[in-house]
């Protein structure tokens, strides 16, 4: 069985011109670290009710501390039959961001054309066999059955080195890059795909990249209401911007790396920690180093401003499954602790609507929570 994989190039500052480096060494290879099978997809749990905890706030009363939990890619089968049950085991809803391309078969490459680029060309590989994309199309059906979210992670996956990239796009770019992610899956609804397209409300532009003038007016035209591709340091809540709800990507000190800064996501840490080498006997360690940060981000943010802690991923098996093991032992604790809700991207924003803007206006003016160094 193949095994597809790609690595997400995400960085700030001199990280992100070493990452570039290590994306012109790997090439075209797939996001999700695991291996597509050909078993079915979880059976569909029957929808609850609506939430206790989406009411507006009392008096006095803190907002719930939210983990929004997130999978740039989305397309690993292997990853969804590991994911599915575990986040119905903790009552957690999460979110995946698609890429649009995994919809098409190899030998459909051509349908898509980048911004700027010739037909057929990707800096990630495509959906597979035919069997591979209805396994993809179960997997979502599957999501969405069980109360988690489908957001776009866009196509291509152009970043810095792969030109002109997303960084460079301006928003008639972005908009024939969107036109074809929604072809993609209005074309997989005969093939079954259940997702409705309306219901892609927001998402993650690869690498982090964007010229978020040029982006925004994109998103809004189709009725988006979110993105997640902007960096903050520390956790903060989220802001509106140009009519779209902007979560941040929280940079925080990892207590494990002696305190270093990086973004809280899984591929920035592996670059942090050993240039995103593949050691697999460090696994141990850096799944240890990966929850120590999750949990001290967690805590700095319950105990202060309650900020949205986001968390991002991708559905991969690096240095022997360290962070796809850290994501999902940090799924099953946190979700189940009191005043803690993991939720979609689109249900913090009904709540937030549901919100006094002047409450939610103190708690967004508070310090943005930070790990704290010792002394």
């Amino acid at each position: 069985m193949k095994v597809r994989r790609r690595w997400e190039t995400i960085g700030i500052g001199v990280a992100l011109v070493l990452t570039f480096v290590v994306l012109i060494v790997l090439g075209t290879i797939r996001p999700d670290g695991g291996r597509r099978t050909v078993s079915g997809s979880p059976a569909p749990q029957a929808s609850a009710g609506p939430a206790a905890w989406m009411h507006k706030l009392a008096p006095g009363e803190k907002p719930p501390q939210f983990v929004l939990f997130s999978f740039d890619g989305a397309g690993s089968h292997e990853h969804w039959q590991r994911m599915l049950p575990l986040a119905s085991k903790a009552n957690a809803h999460f979110s995946g961001f698609l890429s649009g391309i995994y919809l098409l078969r190899d030998d459909q490459r051509t349908e898509y054309t980048g911004p700027g680029h010739r037909p057929g060309k990707a800096s990630i590989a495509f959906g597979g066999s035919e069997q591979d994309v209805r396994n993809l199309i179960g997997d979502l059906n599957a999501a969405v059955e069980q109360g988690h979210e489908v957001g776009t992670h866009y196509n291509g996956h152009f970043c810095l080195g792969s030109e002109p990239s997303g960084g460079k796009w301006d928003t008639q770019q972005w908009n024939a890059e969107l036109d074809q992610f929604f072809k993609y899956v209005d074309q997989a609804a005969v093939k079954g795909l259940k997702v409705d397209p309306t219901t892609i409300k927001g998402g993650r532009t690869p690498c982090l990249e964007a010229k978020f003038d040029k982006l925004m007016p994109a998103l809004t035209g189709r009725g988006m209401t979110y993105d997640s591709s902007q960096v903050s340091d520390g956790l903060a809540w989220p802001t509106m911007q140009d009519g779209v709800w902007e979560f941040a990507m929280p940079t925080v000190r990892v207590p494990g790396a002696k305190y270093k800064k990086t973004i809280l996501m899984d591929y920035n840490l592996w670059f942090m920690l050993n240039k995103a080498k593949n050691e697999p006997a460090r696994a141990a360690e850096f799944t240890k180093i990966t929850l120590d940060a999750y949990e001290g981000a967690y805590q700095a943010a319950f105990d202060g401003n309650r900020a949205p802690m986001i968390v991002g991923n991708h559905f991969n098996a690096w240095s022997g499954g360290a962070f796809m093991t850290a994501t999902e032992q940090f799924m099953s604790d946190v979700c189940v602790r009191p005043e803690t809700v993991c939720a979609t991207y689109t249900e913090v924003i009904e709540w937030m609507k549901l919100q006094d803007p002047a409450v939610l206006e103190t708690y967004r003016k508070m310090p943005n929570a930070q790990i704290a160094e010792p002394g």
